[in-house]
């Protein structure tokens, strides 16, 4: 075989392969239940239900990260598993906005198609359930993909308006999902767009830019404007805070983002030749997109690891933009040519192997089957001496822990796919046998203060509502002191007749303390079982009058 193994053809195939092929691989395996999950649940299930943001049910953040999972309800049901599917669909969606970003930047061939490799291994392959502060970044590179379409093609095209108005759209619906991701890709695509504008002359595109977007923000706030959403919505102000905090970036990035720090010197080292002349390199369209975008990227991720902390991994969205830049640049640089199969395959072995831990904990899996387990605890040789390794050199005592290996289906389908401890799926079975559940024929008062929210989906109790109604319970983030001074209420008035309440005292008002306190003294504790969560240190305690 000789010559260029990638055509344009190929290099399609290729990359579709790479980001519907690995998108689709949660649809063959089971989960434990995720931590945090219950909140992509209950929003999608209200909304296919056929409830309003900020109407009935209140949230800090823009409903655009459920919309998604909430389509997916209406069509594959109320199921857990209905959300991983949902993501499945965003990261498909990720993969070719990304790949849609490097064409319109004019990446080559061979440096494309390991950029999509990077970013599907990096990025989206392990991320099987939506969350908000992946959600937000989807939409970002769809919004950015639809942009760099309109700005960097210098040919006159019917599309320029709708691609325009699709990028405002996206780039709002970013916002809307989380403020803090959506605001900093605003700022991005107003750097592409200002650089644009600046160096082409056509103002008129940064018109309808900057139009359509304050169009959609002006007509969605006004749409909810009754509803309390300027109280709900969190820009910084009171009863929210920002967490937007000088020092904590300075911290992060000072202290930890060794690869940004590194991508950065890269880039720098590779640009050296061209500040010999600036001119020239400012009127190099491509090359001046290509690092705005890379650097907007950089710069995003430094600041969204504060703004948005948990889970520690959100920001990593970076590393196949600066992969596709540093690649491009070195290319040129040593005058490798990646469309010929040599280097092509030898490239992308590497990048497997640079990120065989996205893919290893699966492979570990089948692995560990024909090769003898590794023990822990105190273990002893043949001859008696005392074995030290990896897998035993610290002891634990725990003795509340469930590994995951013990944990059990449950014979609901709202759970199927998924496996639990097994005090939580016998604790469950035992609320939905409470006569206060099972004789109140859908009338049960019930305030579900835990994890399980799909639990009103299997037992038909009716689901609390109004404009003062937090979505999730988290005092400081999705509810506050207005909102635990109802509850609090509610409780003394012995308003439920069943509460359940997830007890997690590692977590900082995770659900209020305060809360408990008052369940104590007005109700009666029936019940209480593990929480699905690793490590098992939450408890669900059940109240009844």
């Amino acid at each position: 075989m000789s010559g260029n193994l990638l055509n344009r053809r190929r290099a399609t195939i290729i990359e579709c392969l790479i980001i519907i092929g690995l998108a689709l691989i949660p649809l063959f395996v089971t989960f434990p239940y995720r931590v945090n999950i219950f909140l992509s649940w209950e929003g999608a299930y209200r909304m296919s239900e056929g409830q309003l943001p900020y109407r009935d049910f209140g949230t800090p953040l823009g409903f655009g990260f459920w919309l998604m999972p909430a389509l997916f309800f209406k069509l594959f049901g109320a199921q857990m598993i209905s959300l991983v599917k949902a993501q499945i669909a965003l990261n498909i969606m990720s993969g070719f906005a990304f790949r849609s970003i490097q064409k319109s930047l004019n990446v080559s061939l061979g440096v494309r198609v390991l950029a999509v490799l990077v970013f599907a291994l990096s990025y989206s392959f392990f991320n099987f359930w939506p969350w908000y502060n992946h959600t937000v970044i989807v939409y970002e590179l769809v919004g950015l993909a639809f942009l760099l379409a309109a700005i960097t093609n210098e040919q006159p095209s019917k599309w320029r308006i709708p691609q325009l108005l699709a990028a405002a759209f996206f780039l709002f619906l970013s916002f809307f999902t989380k403020q803090d991701g959506g605001g900093l890709a605003l700022l991005l695509a107003l750097a592409l767009m200002g650089y644009h504008v600046i160096q082409s002359k056509k103002w008129k595109d940064a018109l309808y830019f900057l139009g359509f977007y304050i169009v959609i923000a002006v007509v969605t706030f006004k749409s909810f404007a009754g509803y309390g959403i300027g109280y709900w919505f969190n820009h910084g102000q009171p009863p929210h805070n920002s967490r937007l905090s000088i020092g904590d970036i300075l911290a992060e990035v000072l202290g930890a983002s060794q690869w940004i720090k590194f991508y950065l010197l890269l880039i720098v080292l590779l640009l050296a030749p061209a500040v010999k002349d600036i001119k020239a390199a400012w009127n190099n369209r491509q090359l001046m997109f290509f690092l705005l975008v890379t650097l907007g990227i950089l710069a995003e991720a430094a600041i969204f690891q504060v703004t948005s902390y948990t889970p520690p991994d959100n920001n990593i969205f970076f590393h196949a933009f600066a992969f596709a830049f540093i690649l491009s640049q070195a290319a040129g640089v040593l005058r490798f040519n990646l469309e010929e199969w040599k280097p092509f395959v030898v490239a992308g072995a590497l990048v497997l192997l640079w990120w065989s831990g996205s893919y290893w904990k699966y492979l570990d899996r089948v692995f560990s089957r024909f090769m003898t387990p590794a023990e822990s605890g105190i273990v002893q040789s043949a001859t008696g001496e005392n074995v030290i390794s990896r897998n035993n050199f610290m002891l634990s005592y725990d003795t509340t822990d469930v590994p995951t290996s013990e944990w059990i289906y449950t014979p609901y389908k709202e759970f199927a796919k998924i496996y639990m401890p097994p005090s939580t799926v016998h604790g469950m079975a035992r609320f939905l046998e409470m006569p206060e559940i099972k004789t109140a024929n859908g009338n049960a008062k019930v305030l579900n203060m835990t994890e399980l929210t799909p639990l009103a989906s299997i037992t038909p109790f009716k689901l609390e509502t109004g404009t003062n109604y937090p979505l999730w319970y988290h005092l400081g983030v999705g509810m506050f002191n207005k909102q635990l001074d109802e509850f609090t209420g509610k409780v003394r008035n012995k308003y439920y007749d069943v509460v359940l309440y997830e007890y997690a005292p590692y977590n900082n008002n995770f659900y209020p303390f305060a809360l408990r306190d008052e369940l104590k003294k007005h109700y009666r504790q029936v019940d209480s079982f593990l929480a699905p969560r690793r490590p098992t240190n939450a408890m669900i305690e059940v109240y009844a009058r």
